[in-house]
């Protein structure tokens, strides 16, 4: 392989290409730099184009924007649902903005229905908008934590008193 000494050798090596010019220290050094602080960046939204359709459930903890179709529940940060998009199942994020077709329950810390939204289920919310042409069919409901799965608890049954046996009055 490679050893530091042949690589600051000058002039070119024999029996090989000639050298190409290096770059200078301080521009490797700024792309590592990039790096490192690339891996720290959030990364950006996952995009569902509007050619695809998704049979399944997706869960992320990152940004999600649908254009397509998606049969199946969806759970993330930020999820929004294209003007082209059609989702059948739950969707359950931190923020939702809805500009496609949700038919399915809708549960979001700020849920945001624009004018070409269309919903078709229940909405459970901390805060929500609904602009004026959005259609929704179903209930609203606000909770301080939305995002808790499923139905609120019930109360547990209390212990049946034991049956007492008691001669019949003849």
């Amino acid at each position: 392989m490679f050893s530091k000494s042949r690589i600051n050798e000058p002039g070119p090596k024999s029996g090989s290409e000639p050298e190409r010019p290096k770059a200078p220290e301080t521009a490797a050094k700024s792309s590592m730099d990039f790096t490192s602080s690339a891996s720290k960046a959030k990364p950006g939204a996952s995009v569902l184009s509007s050619d695809l359709t998704v049979v399944g459930n997706l869960k992320t903890t990152g940004d999600i924007q649908i254009e397509g179709t998606v049969e199946g529940d969806i759970r993330a940060h930020l999820l929004t649902v294209g003007e082209s998009a059609t989702i059948r199942g739950e969707i359950v994020a931190d923020d939702i903005v809805v500009n496609g077709r949700v038919i399915g329950r809708v549960r979001g810390l700020k849920v945001r229905l624009t004018s070409t939204a269309r919903v078709e289920g229940d909405i459970i919310h901390k805060t929500i908008a609904i602009e004026s042409g959005a259609h929704f069919e179903g209930s609203v409901q606000r909770q301080d934590d939305p995002l808790q799965s499923g139905r609120p608890a019930l109360a547990a049954p209390t212990p049946a008193a034991p049956a007492v046996a008691k001669p019949d009055a003849v």
